[in-house]
């Protein structure tokens, strides 16, 4: 397996990925979708809500607000020693909310959210969450812990996870007359016309879409498009609660960690099969 990475900042890889099948490509997107824990607002408390919101509805709310993520901190509810249904320090964390609106209206924002654990704070102040009128207040305790996605799409680290096979363009130049109708209809910019030929421009662009081979005036097409079966292109976009690359380590890990108990379990049906 060989790995190139294309674009890469905190929030956002894009990569290929040469040497794997598309079985174990989707099986990366699987578990970054929905076994890669994050932390996210769970249970709360509600002292006090004036607002035009049911509790239902600002819990909700509450719930969908992406949080920083420290994964060497906590433990997964179901791995900790606490073994209790309300947690403990180890497997989940509480965020205030106290606001009032006094003088006028005014808009709650995430940022009024006050982190028990700094490292464990809303991705973004600036998110509404409900408009208040004057005199009404909203109290309450927001309770965080780690989870994943198979059991709520609030768990789900990223907002984007997509694969797609690398391109693969061909140009028949013996019978290609560069006419430009194949430049002139993809929208990518994939293709250009360079003198008496057409030549590929960016191939990793191409979506594979063949709207250049239908519009070919040559018969069969001049120009062929397929995708590598054995390489693919990645994009990683993270929500913020960690850096994308840790999200695609962790993923790794939990791939490792499914495929050793598969194996052990195969090795113990096959031991049990012997003796009978």
């Amino acid at each position: 397996m060989n790995v190139q990475i294309l674009e890469r900042n905190e929030d956002s890889m894009l990569f290929v990925v040469d040497g794997i099948t598309a079985s174990l490509a989707n099986t990366l997107r699987r578990i970054i979708l929905s076994e890669v824990p994050c932390m996210a607002i769970d249970d709360i408390m509600i002292i006090e809500n004036d607002s035009v919101l049911h509790d239902e509805i600002l819990g909700l709310r509450l719930g969908l607000i992406p949080l920083k993520t420290d994964l060497d901190s906590y433990n997964l509810p179901e791995e900790c020693s606490c073994q209790s249904e309300l947690g403990c320090p180890l497997c989940r964390t509480v965020l205030i909310l106290d606001v009032e609106a006094r003088g006028g209206e005014r808009v709650v924002y995430s940022k009024d959210l006050l982190p028990e654990n700094p490292d464990v704070a809303p991705v973004s102040g600036e998110i509404p969450i409900v408009k208040l009128a004057p005199g009404q207040r909203i109290r309450l305790e927001a309770y965080a812990r780690l989870g994943r996605g198979r059991e709520h799409a609030k768990w789900q680290p990223v907002s984007s996870c997509i694969y797609r096979h690398v391109p693969e363009i061909k140009v028949d130049a013996g019978r290609c007359d560069a006419c430009g109708e194949c430049v002139e209809i993809c929208s990518r910019n994939v293709l250009e016309r360079s003198g008496d030929k057409i030549e590929v421009k960016n191939m990793l662009e191409c979506t594979i879409c063949r709207d250049c081979m239908r519009v070919c005036p040559q018969e069969p097409a001049a120009i062929s498009v397929d995708g590598n079966e054995n390489s693919f292109i990645f994009y990683v976009e993270s929500t913020g609660v960690m850096p994308v690359e840790r999200i695609i380590e962790e993923a790794f890990k939990i791939y490792d960690k499914k495929y050793s108990e598969f194996l052990d379990q195969l090795l113990v049906s096959l031991n049990v099969s012997e003796k009978d």
